[in-house]
């Protein structure tokens, strides 16, 4: 078995767990591909013996690697989507950050994981992502995100006006901060701390959530994700922020938006003992009694 290892940035105090994370890989014969900036950073605290195999992108990911190592948190783990992208190499997560909803392997349960994957003993969690369609080139090729799209103000404290369509039907005027589009996978991210429903993974939906709206009774709503959402935007100024999870553009109000699901997916490797009804009652705290 071929794993990419990838990973942006890590602390010192993070050296022992990837040097545990590394001889575990080596003890179960995985053969390894480093992300080529992550192995440069950790060849001051780790000797390697020999030069691994290395990787510095999409375009030289090795196309027989059975599985992506992403060694952070749930940023880290979007970045490692535009890497794999239409690939079908699937996705795991090593939570060395804070929440992590899709890093969902705890420090804890390191060596488990990896013995399952040694064994097989997982499953592959098929999840859909979103495309976006623009009048000029954006997102360096890669117009696709696992969580959301969202249009922001920019450089001004003045709201602006986002014009929303589903399928070039009218559905809103948002007078708002900013609007969200969110996968079922997004809706545990941006969309739910401004208010969003949590969706299940497997649901065919989009959530349409607004960002600190004027309206009070404008509220967040999902729509099958077989519609495409389209934008006009005004405000005070003629630029604003348009992002795909982590990545963002500047752009101008006359440039043409549109969201639609993307025509690929992106499976998630998890083991057999996690599912998503034990990530989200351990990550938001559900049925526990935290007075004490």
């Amino acid at each position: 078995m071929l794993v990419a290892l990838y990973n942006r940035t890590f602390d010192e105090a993070d050296v022992p767990l990837l040097r545990s994370i590394l001889n575990l890989l080596d003890q179960h014969k995985l053969q390894l591909v480093f992300y080529k900036e992550f192995y440069e950073r950790l060849q001051a605290h780790i000797p390697f013996t020999t030069t691994p195999r290395l990787f510095t992108g999409k375009k030289d990911l090795p196309a027989h690697t059975d599985m992506l190592f992403s060694l952070g948190g749930d940023g880290t783990m979007l970045d490692a989507v535009c890497f794999v992208g239409n690939s079908n190499i699937p996705l795991i997560g090593v939570n060395l950050g804070r929440l992590g909803f899709l890093a969902a392997i705890p420090v804890g349960e390191v060596e488990a994981a990896i013995l399952s994957l040694a064994r097989g003993s997982y499953t592959l969690e098929k999840r859909s992502l979103l495309h976006l369609d623009s009048s000029i080139p954006l997102f360096d090729g890669s117009p696709y995100a696992l969580n959301e799209f969202t249009i922001h103000r920019q450089d001004t404290s003045s709201m602006i006006k986002i014009h929303t369509y589903l399928n070039g039907e009218f559905l809103n005027t948002y007078w708002a901060d900013g609007l969200i589009v969110a996968t079922p996978t997004g809706s545990t991210g941006y969309s739910l701390s401004c208010g969003g429903p949590v969706v299940f993974p497997q649901t065919s939906s989009f959530v349409i959530t607004p960002v600190a709206p004027h309206n009070l009774n404008t509220r967040p709503i999902v729509v099958p994700d077989d519609n495409v959402i389209s934008f006009e935007i005004e405000g005070r100024t003629e630029q604003f922020l348009c992002t795909l999870d982590a990545r963002t553009e500047i752009i101008h109000s006359n440039v043409q938006l549109a969201v639609k699901r993307e025509n690929f997916v992106v499976s998630l490797v998890r083991p057999d003992e996690h599912n998503f009804l034990k990530t989200i009652r351990q990550k938001l705290y559900w049925g526990i009694d935290r007075r004490n």
